[in-house]
């Protein structure tokens, strides 16, 4: 049952799904299929938001949070991580539903978990350093990520048209924010890719890579188009087509580790990898041996880097 507490914190903090909405957002207004197929995910995103506001204890969040369709699942959990970073950083007398969840009936989505994170760092307006610090060492930067996505899905014009960067963000953090700004053009646009390219295009071209990396991460993990589109987008990317590679790659870990197989992500896989999932996904895990600690580049960055030179070289068939 849902305590008193929790219904306060949902009527307090909580989002309609219309948030998700093209029509509110003021998206691209693609295709029916695909359009539908993004605001779904927008909106399954918002409930396991919703839910996590109700049911912060992680076995009984993770009981409601599994009862969805495995493809869309992930954005559940990653909505559940945005409620609770947020409950954790307004309540100071308890602060662990996030490590809680992370560790627990969270780990299988753990990618998603720490982009969820960062999409609540966002909304608070909080220093991202003191928050980072209580996160996974490698993949606290995904929360970066989610930090990039959530400024362009919901202040497009500041972030996308003028190409703002946010102030607070420092050295390697504006790269990251940028793969999460680069994900969020696929629902901005619609999954259209003369659109995105134009987007992509329209910035300064040292952001380019970091643009494109996102593109491929959306494209796999979130899916909604045809294989002719994931083609053009191949295409799209020319010189950056071993940063979309490589965002594919994270993605189809992010799936495989998860268990949450998606027919769009194996599509993807193959044209843009030139590999199936497993393979994709083992690339992520063999660029992660004798990785180094945090110096004069963020392993994660070096981790990427890897990962990237495979297909640059060719050695992944791309």
């Amino acid at each position: 049952m849902v305590s008193s507490w929790g219904r306060l914190r949902k009527y307090l903090f909580g989002l309609s799904a219309e948030e998700a909405s093209f029509a509110r957002r003021g998206f691209h207004q693609s295709q029916v299929k695909t359009r539908y197929h993004l605001e779904r995910i927008g909106t399954t995103f918002l409930h396991g938001y919703n839910v996590a506001l109700e049911r912060d204890e992680p076995g009984e969040l993770a009981l409601k949070l599994n009862g969805i369709e495995a493809e869309f699942r992930g954005f559940a959990f990653e909505g559940a991580a945005m409620a609770l970073t947020i409950l954790d950083h307004l309540t100071p007398w308890r602060r662990d539903r996030l490590q809680a969840f992370r560790s627990g009936p969270g780990a299988a989505h753990v990618y998603m978990v720490h982009v969820g994170a960062g999409w609540a760092l966002a909304r608070l307006h909080r220093r991202l350093e003191p928050s980072l610090a209580r996160l996974d060492p490698l993949l606290r930067w995904l929360a970066v990520d989610g930090y990039g996505f959530h400024q362009g899905y919901f202040q497009r014009h500041r972030y996308i048209e003028k190409q703002l960067i946010p102030g607070r963000l420092v050295g390697y953090a504006r790269r990251v924010f940028d793969q999460g700004l680069g994900r969020s053009l696929w629902f901005v646009n619609g999954a259209d890719v003369v659109r995105i390219r134009a987007s992509i295009d329209a910035f300064a071209p040292a952001r380019h890579s970091d643009l494109w990396s996102g593109v491929g991460l959306a494209c796999a993990y979130a899916g909604g188009c045809d294989r002719a589109t994931i083609e053009a987008v191949r295409t799209a990317a020319g010189l950056n087509a071993h940063h979309l590679a490589q965002g594919v790659a994270f993605a189809a870990k992010t799936r495989q580790r998860a268990g949450n197989a998606a027919e769009h992500t194996a599509i993807a896989c193959e044209i843009i990898c030139g590999l199936s999932v497993e393979a994709a996904a083992q690339i992520t895990d063999d660029a992660l041996e004798q990785l180094p600690v945090d110096d004069k580049e963020p392993a994660y960055q070096v981790w990427r880097f890897r990962i990237q030179s495979q297909f640059a070289k060719g050695v992944a068939g791309a």
